[in-house]
């Protein structure tokens, strides 16, 4: 087989990621369209993602991309995760994931709904609730939850979970049915109230992203897509590391795989997978610093991570999995960062890198400073040393 060492795949990872200085993108939806899926769930990452591979990172020409010629679009895809993805792949995800977590999401909502007993007949209720949701965003055009609330009272319903437990609450219709509504692609969320870190987004109709709506593809056919384009970026990768970041079951992964023109490759501690016309050895760039924010896209795309991330693990993830802040050199991570109080972005070595690039790591964190200036970065899951970093 093809040996992919631990310096190519890093290699691979500088160039194809847009990580190298050599390698930046020119504009946003070039950074997205070329990294697949850019992680949504904080909105802090999708900006802070691409202004660490464009090669001038602007706030301004990310909005434009997101909401005024909305060439991406933020839609619930892989593991039911948050992402922000060009709108040329909208519809390749929708098939290949998020169609399948619609039918699960509904399925779920309408039976904590009947267990709370508020309404009669179900599934009557929520199709009635449902349309009357979209036609009163269509007459809108932008609206918030809040807002749709007024015009459809039902959404305003309030369901009491977990009676009893120490984590009991109340949770609002309008955050299930506009989570459905998104998953079954017929609305969008749009430009948030507040600054590009803020979370509480309008909902617009999918027409005022994607004319026309999210074109249907055939599923099979559109997760065989989304495989290719996760192996022309981030291969070669483990069948695991596939079937992590699709959140597709095995055999899914492995149907797809089936149609694909790939070709095992020896990755040392395991065998890998890479498209067959990327076997051309892939050589170093120029030695480059960068710091990723929470969640990036980089470091979330593998279940297997030795080969980037070394013993780091602890500081650097939650118990949940999810990555914080991190300080990446040619390929592989260094150290993590965090955003003080006062503005000041600092950071953490956990391995001797040697003066030469410590110094272009200060540099880094300083311009990330300058460049946040007012604004400042929480990351909505805190890891050990992004707490230790920022005071936390």
């Amino acid at each position: 087989m093809r040996l992919i060492d631990v310096p190519e795949r890093r290699a691979r990872l500088s160039r194809r990621q847009h990580l190298a200085g050599s390698a930046l993108a020119d504009t946003p939806e070039d950074a997205a369209r070329d990294l697949v899926a850019l992680h949504g769930t904080d909105p802090a990452t999708v900006f802070l993602s691409v202004a660490a591979r464009v090669r001038q990172p602007d706030v301004a020409a990310m909005e434009d991309a997101l909401y005024t010629r909305r060439v991406l679009i933020r839609m619930l895809g892989m593991r039911r995760t948050m992402f922000v993805v060009h709108d040329s792949l909208a519809p390749v995800v929708q098939a290949a994931c998020t169609n399948a977590l619609a039918v699960q999401l509904k399925r779920r909502y309408q039976q904590l709904l009947s267990t709370a007993g508020v309404v009669d007949d179900v599934p009557d209720w929520w199709a009635r609730v449902a349309e009357a949701t979209v036609a009163a965003l269509r007459e809108l055009k932008l609206a918030t939850a809040q807002e749709l609330g007024r015009e459809v009272p039902e959404l305003r319903t309030q369901i009491r979970l977990a009676e009893g437990k120490n984590y009991e609450g109340t949770q609002s219709i309008a955050t299930w049915m506009l989570m459905q509504l998104s998953a079954e692609g017929r609305i969008v969320r749009g430009q948030p109230r507040g600054s590009w870190i803020s979370s509480q987004y309008r909902w617009a109709p999918i027409e005022a992203w994607l004319p026309g709506g999210v074109l249907p593809l055939e599923t099979l056919s559109a997760q065989a897509t989304l495989i290719h384009d996760w192996l022309h970026t981030f291969g070669p990768g483990t069948i695991e590391d596939l079937k992590w970041w699709t959140g597709l079951t095995m055999a899914e992964v492995k149907r797809a795989v089936q149609s694909l023109d790939v070709t095992e490759v020896d990755l040392g501690e395991a065998s890998g997978l890479l498209l067959t016309e990327d076997l051309e050895r892939v050589a170093a760039p120029e030695p480059w610093v960068t710091l990723l924010p929470a969640l990036d896209v980089t470091p979330m795309a593998y279940v297997r991570r030795e080969w980037f991330l070394g013993p780091h693990a602890p500081a650097l993830f939650d118990r949940s999995g999810n990555i914080g802040p991190t300080v990446w050199s040619d390929g592989h991570i260094v150290g993590g960062w965090a955003q003080r109080q006062n503005g000041t972005v600092v950071f953490k070595l956990l391995e001797d890198v040697g003066r030469d690039v410590e110094r272009a790591i200060e540099s880094a964190a300083h311009r990330l400073g300058e460049w946040l200036g007012p604004v400042r970065i929480t990351p909505r899951f805190r890891t050990p040393l992004e707490r230790e970093l920022s005071g936390a």
